[in-house]
Parts: C-alpha cells; sequence; structure tokens
C-alpha cells in the first residue's frame, strides 16, 4: 500500500495555516504571520517591472545567482559590518531564507551530527535537520527576558556537535543578542569545533540601543559561519523570496552545492530588483527602523491596553506577550479564543518549542506588526474587550 515518507509523517500542518485559516473564517485582524499588509516602495517596485521587461531577465537565471546580487551583497556585508565578502565564491542566492537555512544544513551537516537549535525557534529549523538525517539539541531561551542559561548553553555542547542554528534579531522573541552573549557562543563554538549557520533576516529591524552584531564579525568566527539574510523583511516583499548565504567559500560550497539540487536558480527579474534595493542610500533603513518603531509603540499600547504584558523588543516585527492575566488557559486555547471571539489573530509559541520545554511559552503569545497603522489602533480596540 502506498504511503508518505517517513522523514515528514510526523511533521503537520503547520501552526500558521490553522491561524490564518480561522482568521479569514471569524474576519479576524491578522497579527499571525509576519507578512506586511503594506507595499515596497515604488522604486524597488519600478527596478522590478524594468526587469521584467527588459527582455532579457526572464529566464532561468545562474544558478548562484546574477553578477550583480552577488555584489550587491558582498557590497552591504562591507558596508554594515566591514565584512570582506568575495562575491563570485562567497555567496549564493537561494528561493528565501527559507532554502537558505535548509541548503545550509543539508550542504553542511551529515547524517547522525547534532545541531543544536535555539528555542523558541523559526518551524522551518528542526524539519530541516531531521529531514537531513540528523539530531536537534535544545537550548531555551527563558522568559519573560527571553535569555539562555550559559550552563544549559554549555551542556548542549559535546563531540557530536556539528552546527548550531542562531537567529539574532529573533523570531520570535524579539530578542537581539548582545554581544557578550554572541562572544560566548563563539567561543564554544571554536572549542567544539563547531559551525554556525545565522539565520540575520531582521538585522536592519532593530530598535532603541539594540545593535546588530553579525557572529561572522567576531574574531575567529568568519571562517566557520555562514550567514544567511533576505530581501522580504528589510523591503516588505515576502512574497519575491529572495534570500542569501554569504560566508568563507569553503563552506558557501557546501550549501551552494545542495543549492543546485533544491532549487538551481531563483526569480531572475526580482534578483536585479533586490541589487537595486541594497543599494539604496543609509536614509531608507533609517526611515525604515523609525517606521517601525512607530507600530512597535502602536501595538504595545494596545497590548497593555488590554491586560496583557509584552516584552518590549529589542529586534524583529514580532512581539510576546504573556496573557495569564486576562484568559486561563495554554498558548493554543488563548489563540484561538483571541481570533474567534475577540476578532485578533496571534500565534500560539508552543509550537516553536520541543516538548520538554514547551511550558516555558504556555502562557505566551506572538503578535506582528508589520501592518498598516489604521489596523494596529483598530487592534487596539478589540484588545481592550479583554479587560471589559
Amino acid at each position: 500500500m502506498a504511503k508518505i515518507a517517513e522523514r515528514v509523517a510526523g511533521f503537520g500542518t503547520t501552526i500558521f495555516t490553522e491561524i490564518n485559516q480561522l482568521a479569514m473564517q471569524h474576519n479576524a485582524l491578522n497579527l499571525g504571520q509576519g507578512k506586511p499588509d503594506f507595499d515596497s516602495p515604488t522604486d524597488i517596485i519600478g527596478s522590478a517591472v524594468k526587469a521584467l521587461q527588459s527582455g532579457t531577465h526572464n529566464q532561468y537565471a545562474p544558478g548562484p545567482g546574477v553578477g550583480d546580487l552577488r555584489q550587491a551583497v558582498a557590497d552591504h556585508s562591507k558596508r554594515f559590518y566591514n565584512l570582506d565578502i568575495d562575491p563570485a565564491a562567497g555567496v549564493v542566492v537561494t528561493a528565501g531564507a527559507t532554502e537558505a537555512i535548509f541548503s545550509s544544513i543539508l550542504g553542511l551537516v551529515d547524517r547522525g551530527d547534532e545541531v543544536i537549535v535555539i528555542e523558541p525557534y523559526f518551524d522551518s529549523y528542526v524539519p530541516n535537520i531531521i529531514m537531513a538525517g540528523a539530531k536537534p539539541v535544545f537550548v531555551p531561551l527563558h522568559p519573560p527576558l527571553w535569555t539562555f542559561d550559559p550552563v544549559e548553553l554549555r551542556k548542549a555542547f559535546n563531540s557530536k556537535t556539528r552546527a548550531i542554528i542562531l537567529n539574532t534579531p529573533q523570531n520570535p522573541t524579539g530578542r537581539v543578542f548582545t554581544r557578550e552573549e554572541l562572544t560566548l557562543i563563539a567561543s564554544l563554538c571554536q572549542e567544539f569545533d563547531v559551525t554556525v549557520i545565522s539565520d540575520e533576516v531582521y538585522e536592519h529591524i532593530v530598535y532603541d540601543a539594540a545593535c546588530h552584531v553579525p557572529i561572522a564579525s567576531l574574531p575567529g568566527m568568519f571562517e566557520r559561519t555562514v550567514t544567511i539574510s533576505s530581501l522580504g523583511k528589510s523591503f516588505s516583499v515576502t512574497g519575491w523570496k529572495i534570500g542569501w548565504i554569504y560566508g568563507a567559500p569553503d563552506l558557501v560550497r557546501g550549501a551552494a552545492q545542495a543549492h543546485q539540487f533544491v532549487t538551481f536558480a531563483v526569480n531572475h527579474p526580482a534578483q536585479h530588483a533586490a541589487a537595486y534595493a541594497l543599494n539604496l542610500p543609509d536614509s531608507y533603513f533609517a526611515d525604515f527602523r523609525a517606521m517601525y518603531t512607530q507600530k512597535r509603540d502602536l501595538l504595545l499600547t494596545a497590548l497593555v491596553g488590554g491586560g496583557l504584558k509584552p516584552t518590549k523588543p529589542e529586534g524583529t516585527y514580532f512581539i510576546m506577550a504573556d496573557f495569564s492575566s486576562v484568559f486561563d488557559g495554554d498558548d493554543i486555547e488563548f489563540a484561538r479564543y483571541l481570533t474567534a471571539e475577540i476578532g485578533v489573530a496571534c500565534i500560539p509559541p508552543t509550537f516553536f518549542y520541543s516538548n520538554d520545554h514547551a511550558h516555558m511559552a504556555s502562557t505566551q503569545a506572538r503578535f506582528a506588526f508589520c501592518k498598516s497603522d489604521d489596523m494596529l489602533k483598530e487592534v487596539a480596540g478589540r484588545l481592550a474587550t479583554l479587560v471589559r
């Protein structure tokens, strides 16, 4: 009798699918998925249109990515982080950051290896590790400040550890790891000869005094790190699915050898628009952070007004909030109640934990504020009914 493969049999449907369907059913304001409800700047869209109409960019792109985008990625890392990247051998363009992570795991991790995952984690990490035949080892961030325990972190490293997946600024908690935290992670990676797969898609969404420090920029870490980012978060074009991997050529080659048999090449005209976007002046990124700072503050006010206890994020466009003062039940029950009865959709974060640690987030909910100001103000009105 025909059956599906064991490697995917236990995955099920993502929580995003359930919440999105429930939000549509109840006409809820959807703060679940991190999908902006506003468009990218018109000049970036215009650059894509120009590429589409050029007559030369509508067939397969080169497998590693078009030259001007790989150069733009290298220039961007030099401009913001003073990293010297070889655009020819040290950059690969992927179908979004999700594919970049999968290709990096496939190209750098062997069957039977262990990969450290910091919880809560983006939901593709663990299935990717399992499909590669490796074993995830979990280190939790502890609420409400979402910091890791150095003793628990060290305990996760051993002779079988091949890689650690790092995400900063961190989805879903909004943490931006400090230089001191990253230095500790770096020292352990050097001690145990571990590769870092660093997911930095929210690199330009940081607030107040927080500063994004790529772990590849720390002493001794460039040669053992692949860094991943994407166009979607920094330029509000999540539907384009343009991402990239950069780093030391020897490591990038491993990811590239997997990438060629995952997607081979990605959206050709969008790659040229991506190169244009990455070369925008510093004022774009400053205005972008200012826009999201305002949206963050709108949602923080709305959550407090609804009786929740949010943790002020240092980065990303997500807020984690404790709902235990307004609802008796776990995060899944709360997400369904809030969506169906209050008309605001959120994501229950226990899905981003291993079974052993899920209880840490059982009274938390994740809210996305990559939405219009008008929607966020309407959210405030609906959440106010929680305390009434």
